[in-house]
């Protein structure tokens, strides 16, 4: 296969990334939808997609962009469920930010006639 081109190497290499929220004396809320999610089933390695929507109230830090794009797609090959993989991107993500407010919403494509959507916020688990 020989040498990674340059968008499979900034995702091997992808950290998310935080800057100072530019206006952390206002309460705002931040919405994020990545519609081109897509990691692997550990039990059958079939392909599952989902749109991956992140809505968020900053405190000190916001999410770089980039970075969370590139983070996102790092999944693509990766076995994980996908309450796994709900809950470890809200878990990224809360340690990173410390947000007033958090929510990671796995809105997963139907496969076998089954269709899921898993909600981890900041709400119901304590964190805040």
């Amino acid at each position: 296969m020989g040498e990674l081109k340059y968008g499979e190497k900034e995702i091997k290499e992808a950290k998310l990334e935080r800057w100072p929220n530019p206006t952390p004396e206002r309460k705002y809320t931040v919405d994020i939808t990545f519609p081109e999610f897509t990691c692997l089933c550990p039990r059958s390695g079939y392909p599952d997609f989902a749109t991956i929507k992140i809505k968020y109230i900053p405190k000190d830090y916001i999410v770089e962009l980039k970075s969370l794009k590139l983070y996102l797609n790092q999944y693509r090959n990766r076995y994980i469920s996908h309450e796994e993989a709900t809950n470890k991107i809200f878990s990224d993500l809360y340690d990173l930010l410390q947000p007033h407010f958090l929510e990671v919403i796995g809105d997963w494509n139907p496969r076998g006639n089954v269709k899921t959507i898993i909600t981890v916020s900041s709400e119901d688990t304590g964190k805040d």
